[in-house]
Parts: C-alpha cells; structure tokens; sequence
C-alpha cells in the first residue's frame, strides 16, 4: 500500500462517516500494495496494518516491529541473511523447467514458466547450493514463494535431489528453508514423484550416511511439500505465525463438520501438539543453526564414516581366520578417516586377549 492509497483511504472513510453521498474514487495506480509495485516506497503489514517504509522493514529482515509479523522474504533475501558474505556458490542453477503435457488453462504452462523467471529472475521455485553459516560450511536450499507460489515441480524435485546427494557425499550440514502451496498441478503425476525422489535421497542421506538435516517451515508450507520433505528433518524449525499443513482450513471443516480450534495450522499449534521443534524468530535464526551445528559436530555421528563401514564389517568377519596383517591395515586406514574408534578398541583387545591365551 502506497502512502498516497492510504491518506485516499482515509479521506474516504471520513467522508463516509459524514455521510456525504459523492463519493471520489481512488486512482487504481494507487491501489497497488507495496508487494505488487516494485517502485513503492511504503507497503502495510499484512497483520496488523501499519504502514512501514520498505527499506525499514527490510532492515527488520521482514518482521514488523510492532506486531512481530514475519513477511515473506524472496530467495536471495533469505541467502543474504542467512549465509556469510560472498560464501554462496549456486549448484545447478540452469535447470529449467519443459512442459511435457502441454498444459494449458487460461495460459498455456510455457507462458506461465517465463512470466515467473522475468518476475523472479531465477530458473524455478527453489534455489539450491553452498556456502558458509558463521564459517561452518552447509548445503542450503531455499523456496521461493513468487515463483508459481513455490509449487514443486520436477526441476524443483531433481535441484533438491542433486543437492542432497552433493551434501551426502561431501558431507555437509543439510538446510532446506519451505515455503510452498504443494505439487505443481501442470505436471501432473511428474510433480507427485518428486515426493518419493527427495525422500529417497533424505533417507540415504539421514539413516546411512548418519548426516544432519534441518528442515525450516516458514509461511506458508502446505500441500506436498509437508508431506514429503518439511516433516522429514531430524530438526524442524519454523517461524513465528507460519501456516504450516496439509489441507486448506475450510476442506478439513468441511469433512470433518466441526469448527476447527483458533490458530489451527499454525506452527505454535503444531509446536503445542510435538508436529515442530521450536519456533524461532527469523532474527535469531542464523546463531540457532550454528549452535546446532556446532553440538552435532561433537556427536559420534559426525566421526562415523559410512564409506568404509562396508569394508569394516567384512573385516570383523573375516576376524575368526586370524587373519591379523589384513584387519591391522584395514585398521589403521579407517583410524586416519576417523571411524568408530571404539569398536575398533574392543576387536583388538579382544584379538590381543586370544593371542595371550595361545
């Protein structure tokens, strides 16, 4: 909302009240919000209404100072606060999106993918890629909600695909930062097997690789995408007032006949109810992750290699032929690589204890 729009409105609200009957319409050039106008100066909390100056909010990292409101942020905004300065190294970043079924509603799906990347200026709703989070190295990947409203399609599926098997093999941190209306409905079924694709990677990612991801839900994450990949963090974080779940409001009352409770899908309710982690505010965020990461960096899990854990286990049963030059070698390689010293530990002195008892 302009400041222009805003005196207007005023002026017309007071004339209503005096009960005059002519009544001047407002320009439609002033009825342009903040959000939708690039060029305006000021813009309204979607909250509670205050009009702020845009270069102050934006100073705020999107947050109203007087009703604690988060806004949406684009993707390289949410980079540039997040990251270090000049540590991010895009991956992937010239996957564009086809349109293999032709789609086409009142514009064809072709049509609707350039208006986004001139709006948007990147290729689709994600961006995905490396860089430094106070110094410790993290693979990240961030939704854009102004792109088709975030939806996921197959570029979005296989950049975040490609990203988690990147983190896996260089063993990074994993942050994906959600925000989403679901599975891209021009694609069809191609948008639903996404879901299985990026679940697949987090599996390998989390269960066998023994890696740390974090997942953050920001407004608002719906659809598919909270029922594949945002529920699947080993941390999940969200910020304050997010609207984070499946279905719409209305469709869940509707089935159920029930009125819904207040502040339903919100992350505090999601946080009551153990659905999240913690709610923390967009200003803090960045010490949170880097207190996470620096406690898991003390863990067993991130000295434990799964490369060579194949190759150990063959080892170990191997152990009953004595064949003692092998396991020795194989013993210290994976001591240089930082593996379970401890199991390691107890094989030997088994192996000592047999060899005094001979």
């Amino acid at each position: 909302m302009t400041i222009i729009y805003w005196m207007l409105l005023r002026k017309k609200m007071k004339l209503l009240k005096s009960k005059m009957i002519s009544i001047p319409e407002i320009p439609a050039s002033f009825m342009e919000t903040g959000s939708d106008n690039p060029h305006a100066l000021w813009t309204c909390c979607e909250f509670c209404g205050v009009v702020l100056h845009k270069r102050a909010l934006k100073g705020f990292f999107g947050i109203c100072p007087y009703c604690n409101f988060h806004h949406q942020l684009t993707s390289d905004e949410r980079i540039a606060f997040l990251l270090d300065k000049n540590t991010w190294y895009p991956l992937n970043e010239l996957i564009s999106p086809r349109d293999p079924l032709k789609f086409k509603d009142q514009k064809s799906y072709t049509r609707r993918i350039g208006i986004a990347q001139t709006y948007t200026g990147i290729t689709d709703a994600v961006q995905t890629g490396t860089g430094f989070l106070n110094k410790q190295p993290v693979a990240l990947g961030v939704m854009d909600f102004n792109f088709m409203g975030g939806s996921m399609g197959s570029v979005v599926g296989e950049k975040l695909t490609r990203l988690i098997e990147y983190a896996t093999k260089k063993r990074l941190y994993l942050v994906i930062i959600c925000t989403s209306g679901g599975a891209r409905m021009q694609e069809g079924v191609l948008s639903l097997m996404q879901m299985a694709k990026i679940s697949a990677a987090l599996h390998i990612y989390q269960n066998i690789a023994k890696l740390l991801y974090i997942s953050i839900c920001t407004s608002p994450t719906t659809g598919g995408i909270t029922a594949s990949f945002a529920m699947l963090g080993n941390i999940i974080l969200a910020e304050p007032r997010a609207l984070i779940g499946f279905a719409g409001r209305r469709v869940i009352a509707l089935t159920l006949r029930e009125e819904l409770p207040r502040g339903f899908q919100t992350s505090e309710y999601l946080l009551k109810y153990g659905h999240i982690d913690a709610v923390i505010s967009r200003i803090f965020l960045k010490e949170a992750l880097s207190e996470i990461f620096e406690l898991f960096s003390k863990t067993i899990y991130k000295k434990y290699d799964f490369i060579n854990e194949d190759k150990f286990k063959q080892i170990i049963m191997n152990y009953n032929n004595n064949d003692y030059g092998v396991f020795q070698y194989y013993r210290k390689k994976i001591k240089n690589n930082n593996v379970n010293k401890k199991l390691l530990l107890n094989k030997n002195t088994i192996y000592n204890s047999k060899k005094r008892k001979k």
